[in-house]
């Protein structure tokens, strides 16, 4: 059987955003639906995963409730569950940038299908802008485009400052894994006086699921929050691993590295983890490996991608 996964969000205000919150918690656990949900005062965001029929049942709820049209929707297929748990959590904000004011519902950029995409950063005026962190940007990204080099979404906004005051009038391409990261960087450069900001209706997996592989501008593989860890053309599951010890994506040179422990360590954690630390790592991966020759699930285990659940 195929399992399906949605990845969702709005912004739209919702005044009853936690008894939302009972809802959906229940139907996912009655239709065994695995991932996690959002919900805030700005809207839903989530990666869930489940059968055809379950998620279709999650499809029909947020379409009766009524506060859903136009939701950013994206489906996948895997051969296994992507992710261990269910998880419907009640935040601040859908996406945090430390801005909670912002009203993304009224005030964002201008939206660009995937087909004129390629066209649209093209243009020798336009300056096209990566919103996601390092750990993702560091194995794929568009052609040109910018990192903003941060660790966090809330360190964006200090990356803005300094392009204010190179490029103030400067035409501002966007763009991040589902919509939702350059949806609100659109809203808070709009709010900064930009006056040309356009970013990529349905991210990055949206393109990869249009946009034919010798047409592509895209280049790598595109890190995503579940256990396949990343994608590529078609959103089908790509290379990359995921080490346990800083969650940090790993290549295959990656895994060659001496500073690689399979579950402990990588070159992105090495020098910062200390011996206690690594020490606990090791353990936990003996825990795995013997949960694995029983044929057992070791919950919590985020490096493999082939764990059944």
């Amino acid at each position: 059987m195929k399992i399906v996964v949605a990845a969702l969000y709005k912004f739209v205000r919702l005044a009853d955003y936690r008894e939302l919150r009972n809802q959906l918690f229940d139907l996912c656990q009655k239709n065994d639906i695995r991932g996690t949900l959002l919900l805030a005062p700005e809207g839903l965001n989530g990666t869930v995963a489940g059968s055809r029929e379950a998620i279709d049942n999650l499809q029909v709820f947020l379409k009766n409730e009524g506060h859903f049209e136009g939701l950013e929707y994206k489906e996948s297929y895997v051969d296994y569950y992507p992710f261990y748990r269910l998880k419907v959590r009640i935040k601040k904000e859908i996406v945090t940038l430390g801005m909670p004011h912002l009203d993304v519902e009224k005030s964002t950029g201008t939206f660009v299908e995937p087909e004129a995409w390629n066209a649209l950063i093209s243009e020798p005026d336009v300056l096209l802008i990566d919103t996601r962190n390092v750990y993702e940007t560091k194995i794929g990204t568009f052609k040109n485009a910018i990192d903003p080099e941060t660790e966090t979404f809330r360190e964006f906004p200090e990356f803005i400052e300094h392009l204010i005051n190179k490029k103030e009038k400067q035409r501002i391409a966007m763009f991040c894994t589902g919509g939702i990261r350059c949806e609100k960087a659109s809203s808070y450069l709009l709010e900064q006086g930009f006056e040309e900001v356009y970013q990529l209706k349905g991210g990055i997996l949206k393109y990869l699921e249009t946009i034919p592989a010798e047409e592509s501008l895209w280049q790598g593989e595109c890190f995503v929050f579940d256990n396949r860890v990343a994608v590529k053309e078609g959103v089908e599951e790509g290379k990359h691993d995921l080490c346990f010890g800083c969650r940090a994506p790993l290549s295959e040179a990656d895994k060659v590295s001496s500073e690689y422990e399979e579950g402990v360590t990588c070159p992105s954690c090495y020098a910062h983890h200390s011996e206690d630390k690594k020490r606990r790592l090791r353990e936990r991966q003996k825990q795995i490996l013997l949960a694995k020759q029983r044929q057992e699930q070791h919950i919590g285990r985020l490096s493999s991608k082939r764990i059944s659940s």
